[in-house]
């Protein structure tokens, strides 16, 4: 099945940087390979063989930070940075709970980007960047370290700097203007 440009994606002969290329200048991420109808997962996305795997892991649970109380109490707060900079140290991110940010809110932010992702093709095109140097407050693509990383993963992103100056409303893609 030849998909627009991306058809290389599932070639049995594997040139894996032409790959990665093919599927960036698409500009449709992830989602547009589901929208055209793939049958198969492109080779840029298959992990390492098993015997390339560590499978001797104990069970992994995501590092979760717990805020309650840290305005309140000057040791609390001391042990929850504590626990940040563990997170970010070990993992590189963590969950964070009692934050006070409202459910409806968040609710409403994740609805947001999934109408996002649900656009046209061509809607969301417009957003599309990979230059994380750039001061673009606002961008979509599929996996930032694209080009880094020995595994492509099966996402796609939807990017929003929101400090020190937050985008105006009218710099948002519409679904996200809630």
């Amino acid at each position: 099945m030849a998909l627009n440009g991306i058809s290389a994606l599932i070639q049995p002969d594997y040139d894996r940087k032409a790959e990665l290329r093919a599927f960036d200048e698409t500009k449709t991420g992830v989602k547009g390979l589901v929208d055209a109808g793939i049958t198969e997962v492109p080779r840029i996305f298959h992990l390492p063989s098993p015997e390339n795997l560590n499978s001797q892991q104990p069970e992994l649970t995501l590092p979760t930070i717990d805020l309650q109380g840290i305005n309140e109490d000057p040791i609390r707060r001391k042990e929850v940075i504590e626990q940040v900079k563990d997170a970010l140290e070990s993992w590189g991110f963590f969950q964070v709970v009692n934050h006070g940010i409202p459910n409806s809110v968040m609710e409403e932010m994740m609805k947001g980007v999934r109408d996002f992702h649900e656009q046209e093709t061509e809607v969301k095109k417009k957003w599309y960047a990979r230059d994380m140097r750039d001061k673009t407050r606002v961008e979509y693509n599929s996996n930032f370290d694209l080009y880094a990383a020995p595994v492509t993963n099966w996402r796609d992103t939807f990017y929003c700097t929101m400090a020190p100056n937050p985008p105006q409303p009218h710099e948002l893609p519409p679904p996200c203007r809630y």
